[in-house]
């Protein structure tokens, strides 16, 4: 599958209106699931090669400070939550994930403590594929990509972590003494 070819499911997914991750995870197994199995099992390898490339450790730094923490579990499903946002928001954040203390909903979770994670995002192709087949989808390979944790820098840090993306560290940390 290519990469428009992928994206293009989610921008259908959020097409007309904004969604909300669930919506966009609705919409995109409805669409996946008239295709063909094979259809899905590519749409769903590509997903994991997103995965894979957003498997940062300043992304993954940015979900913990976002979110008051993120296990791998956790940074999986920020990720989940930035995918269904769509493919400039994901190339942006990967690119520089300081970027989204631009984003309105994370300015304003700086006071009200809301966490961003989507999990449903990351199953469309499974459930996909067994509302198109009947039968789980395929295991995969390879599992997700992340960075090995002991090479994670320490997301406690909060001198590193002002160093590294000083605009969320603005928003959710405390000001220096």
């Amino acid at each position: 599958m290519r990469t428009d070819d992928f994206w293009a499911v989610i921008d259908r997914a959020t097409a007309d209106r904004p969604a909300s991750p669930a919506e966009v995870a609705e919409r995109a197994v409805a669409e996946l699931a008239s295709r063909d199995p094979e259809e899905i099992v590519a749409w769903g390898r590509h997903l994991d090669k997103v995965m894979a490339a957003s498997g940062t450790e300043d992304l993954w730094a940015a979900a913990y400070l976002i979110n008051s923490g993120a296990d791998e579990a956790g940074f999986d499903a920020f990720r989940g939550w930035l995918i269904a946002h769509g493919r400039k928001a994901v190339a942006a954040a990967v690119q520089k994930p300081d970027v989204l203390a631009n984003v309105v909903v994370i300015k304003e979770a700086a006071d009200t403590g809301a966490v961003f994670e989507a999990e449903e995002v990351l199953g469309i192709a499974a459930r996909a594929y067994e509302e198109a087949t009947g039968q789980p989808l395929p295991a995969e390979d390879q599992p997700p990509h992340r960075p090995p944790v002991a090479d994670l820098w320490d997301f406690d840090n909060e001198d590193e972590m002002r160093r590294r993306l000083p605009r969320l560290s603005a928003l959710f940390l405390e000001p220096p003494d």
